[in-house]
């Protein structure tokens, strides 16, 4: 299955927030140019790690740091010729690699190193009753609850404007730009953004979910105000999320992040509390090795 960071979908969304994208062989390399410094190279959830390939982008772009965090059993090529290659299905094995390539474990991964994922095959029935008996309460609870899609760029705004008035100021809401470039790259039945509402038609809370192919679907970013969370507005809303995903034929559908031990935030665990009422399978990914000075390495 292919990862949503790999797909050119999310190339493209990044290409629009001024990242350059190089897809060799099927993978993104992500590159971005900062003054002075040189460029950041970013390679995420690739399915083959390729270190010749790496080294000629860090070469052409001059990086100064690149930052890799691996799939679940990768490849790894090791003189950058295809037959020539190592299947890694442990993180043990991906982590000593990553180790004696220089990298080191980071302790600020990009992405999420630990997730929750619901297998879509199984029926809408059997989905439902594997939520915690809080879960399927409070999705009958906020039954009546409107929800509606936000798709133009007049709609997506009035969504940013409820989700910037609904959280923290120190919490990052992505601009109208960016969310409406997402909406771009994502078109269609590629996303999906939806808000909920009280009886005056006031968004309380809001939810995008992405999809990768016919793969994974996830669960991108949320928000709720006062309102919407006293109101549990968030699980109606999370739980039409996880239907959508099922009705475009997505395999799996992915939390998008839950508390990891390794890496603590405590940020994350009253979400990760939420995310768990939903069940799923939890999932362990190696985490995030970054490199400084590439370019001094031989092969």
């Amino acid at each position: 299955m292919t990862d949503i960071r790999q797909t050119l979908e999310y190339a493209n969304y990044l290409k629009s927030n001024g990242w350059i994208v190089e897809r060799i062989n099927g993978i993104n390399y992500f590159i971005k140019k900062l003054p002075l410094l040189g460029s950041i190279l970013k390679l995420q959830r690739p399915k083959e790690i390729d270190f010749k390939i790496i080294k000629k982008l860090s070469k052409k772009y001059g990086v100064f740091q690149t930052i890799i965090e691996p799939d679940l059993g990768i490849t790894v090529s090791l003189k950058g010729n295809p037959s020539n290659t190592r299947p890694f299905t442990k993180n043990k094995s991906i982590h000593d690699l990553m180790l004696s390539r220089g990298f080191k474990l980071s302790k600020s991964p990009y992405l999420p190193t630990k997730t929750l994922q619901i297998d879509l095959s199984q029926t809408q029935k059997q989905i439902f009753e594997k939520f915690s008996k809080d879960c399927r309460y409070s999705i009958r609870k906020g039954s009546g609850l409107i929800i509606k899609e936000y798709s133009t760029p007049e709609e997506i705004k009035k969504f940013r404007n409820a989700w910037k008035n609904s959280v923290n100021f120190k919490r990052f809401v992505p601009s109208v730009k960016q969310l409406i470039n997402l909406k771009k790259c994502f078109p269609r039945n590629y996303s999906t953004f939806l808000a909920s509402h009280n009886n005056l038609g006031n968004i309380i809370g809001g939810a995008i979910f992405t999809r990768s192919a016919r793969d994974f679907s996830y669960y991108w970013q949320a928000f709720t105000n006062y309102e919407g969370r006293t109101s549990l507005s968030q699980y109606p809303l999370l739980y039409h999320g996880i239907l959508w995903a099922k009705k475009q034929g997505c395999k799996v559908f992915d939390f998008e992040g839950i508390y990891d031990f390794r890496f603590p935030n405590k940020n994350w665990l009253g979400f990760t509390h939420f995310k768990k009422s939903f069940s799923g399978s939890e999932i362990l990914y190696p985490g995030c090795y970054t490199k400084f000075n590439l370019l001094k390495d031989g092969e």
